[in-house]
């Protein structure tokens, strides 16, 4: 008796722009209609040592942060998924849009590091000032929002890979214009 097993190819489908476009509420939504979903981990980086007494970890020391999240984010990116998508909030390149916005200098590895990650979409949002909202992990104004936005543009740009916009509308229409590129 031959048993044959279902492989699943899963896609890897990046949901990516500036602080305080709807990245996270968009995931959310994806999460809700059942597809499976990896969280941005900032948060959590940041959060954990504004418990330690480090207002901004990032800020303090942008190098190791990066390392941090860099680790983080590809572990994210390298599990094994068995799903027909999975959907990121943010990607291992965003660190380096950081790094360039901040203007830092940084080791060669980290952007190598990019170079082998490829997602099979990547979804960008734009600004979105009507919606923007600063909290304790989001120190960023809006005007630096939209210069991020512009690194994050670059540095794809830089990679070669096609970003596609989503439109400044709902979440529910947001999904839908994901998920009729993708099928």
């Amino acid at each position: 008796m031959i048993i044959l097993q279902t492989i699943i190819m899963n896609k890897k489908i990046l949901i990516t722009g500036g602080p305080g476009t709807g990245k996270t509420e968009l995931i959310k939504g994806l999460e809700n209609e059942g597809h499976n979903c990896e969280h941005e981990i900032v948060r959590k980086i940041t959060e954990e040592a504004q418990k330690k007494g480090v207002d901004q970890f990032f800020l303090k020391d942008p190098i190791e942060f990066s390392k941090r999240l860099m680790a983080l984010r590809l572990d994210q990116f390298k599990k094994t998924q068995n799903t027909k998508y999975t959907f990121f909030d943010r990607g291992v390149h965003e660190i380096i849009a950081y790094l360039n916005f901040l203007n830092i200098e940084f080791e060669n590895k980290f952007f190598e590091q990019t170079k082998g990650i490829i997602y099979d979409y990547v979804f960008i949002l734009p600004p979105w000032k009507e919606i923007y909202k600063n909290d304790n992990a989001r120190y960023e104004s809006y005007e630096e929002s939209v210069k991020i936005h512009e690194e994050i543009c670059n540095i794809y740009k830089i990679l070669n890979v096609n970003l596609i916009t989503l439109d400044k509308t709902t979440v529910k229409k947001r999904i839908a214009s994901i998920l009729k590129s993708i099928n």
